[in-house]
């Protein structure tokens, strides 16, 4: 597996390398709130009941009676219905049903059973939870770990499928790991890696959070690694797709410019003003309105009026922020 989707990263690199124009709704690894994310793949549906997948109902054995004159000892004892084993999908929406009634405990070994049985969004979800200490004690090893099991097995699936918007998240969360290393799991600061994770799941996956990722690492890489036109790149496709944090950075690379990369300050007004418009009001948005003010407040007048005005048009074809 991973050789493959190694490969296929490569011939994506080359392609976009050389392309001279600019190169979904749901990213599990964009969303913060876990609650607005895994229902998203599959309505739960109530467990099923022991005795009830697909025997038909079942009742408790009638007891019997031994006639005159023969022993009890000789009667057979009551047919015991063997027990039914849940399946990894339903033991995943056991474990999610658990985990939105608050029951961390109980989810985790759910999930966990899931996860054993392959079930590559449980396993995305572990590793979550222990990136984010949330109901467990943060333990990078284990999240990393678990966002391995999903793209050693699943780095060659489609996009569409219930799963895609996690597999791309696991490459997004594993890239990030590399950026800053983990001890405990043996993983050394690897830019050159993470950024192989990232292109991964931004090209082949089309994941907007990694197309973000990647163009950050561009315009804040040192060197002849920094590409500010490929940064360009992979910004104005996450930012076309709504991402608030590729518009603002985005917005303000077009309008201060960059070595060999021309100002264009109305776009950068434009894409500044959408961000803001789309920013969640969380703290973690804070810089978003900052450089907006700042840039706002030395644009010239006509500069501002034609920003503002075509922010409003975009966020009328695109819907409201």
């Amino acid at each position: 597996m991973r050789t493959g989707w190694f490969l296929r990263i490569g011939c994506a690199v080359v392609f976009l390398t050389g392309a001279a124009g600019v190169a979904s709704a749901f990213d599990p690894n964009g969303v913060e709130d876990d609650a607005a994310a895994l229902p998203n793949v599959r309505a739960l549906a109530p467990l099923p009941t022991p005795g009830r997948v697909g025997v038909g109902p079942t009742f408790a054995p009638a007891a019997l009676s031994a006639p005159p004159g023969v022993s009890a000892k000789l009667l057979p004892g009551p047919v015991v219905p063997p027990s039914v084993a849940l399946s990894a999908e339903d033991e995943f929406r056991s474990g999610t049903r658990l985990y939105y009634a608050g029951d961390r405990k109980a989810a985790l070994e759910q999930l966990r059973r899931a996860a054993e049985h392959g079930h590559p969004i449980a396993q995305w979800k572990l590793g979550k939870m222990y990136e984010t200490g949330d109901g467990v004690p943060v333990n990078d090893a284990k999240a990393v770990a678990f966002y391995r099991e999903v793209i050693d097995n699943h780095a060659d699936d489609a996009r569409g499928t219930p799963q895609a918007a996690f597999v791309a998240s696991a490459f997004v969360a594993l890239g990030s790991y590399y950026l800053k290393g983990v001890e405990n799991a043996a993983i050394r600061p690897n830019v050159d890696r993470a950024r192989e994770l990232y292109t991964y799941a931004a090209s082949i996956f089309g994941d907007t959070e990694a197309q973000y990722r990647l163009g950050r690492l561009y315009l804040e890489a040192s060197g002849d690694e920094r590409d500010p036109r490929q940064a360009a790149r992979w910004l104005t496709v996450a930012a076309k797709k709504g991402h608030c944090g590729a518009q603002a950075m985005l917005g303000q690379l077009l309008f201060t410019g960059d070595e060999g990369f021309s100002r264009r300050p109305v776009q950068g007004l434009m894409w500044l003003t959408i961000a803001r418009a789309n920013a969640t009001g969380a703290t973690a948005d804070d810089w978003i309105r900052e450089v907006q003010e700042q840039v706002f407040s030395v644009a010239s007048e006509p500069e501002r009026r034609r920003g503002v005005a075509d922010a409003q048009d975009w966020i009328a074809k695109a819907g409201s922020p």
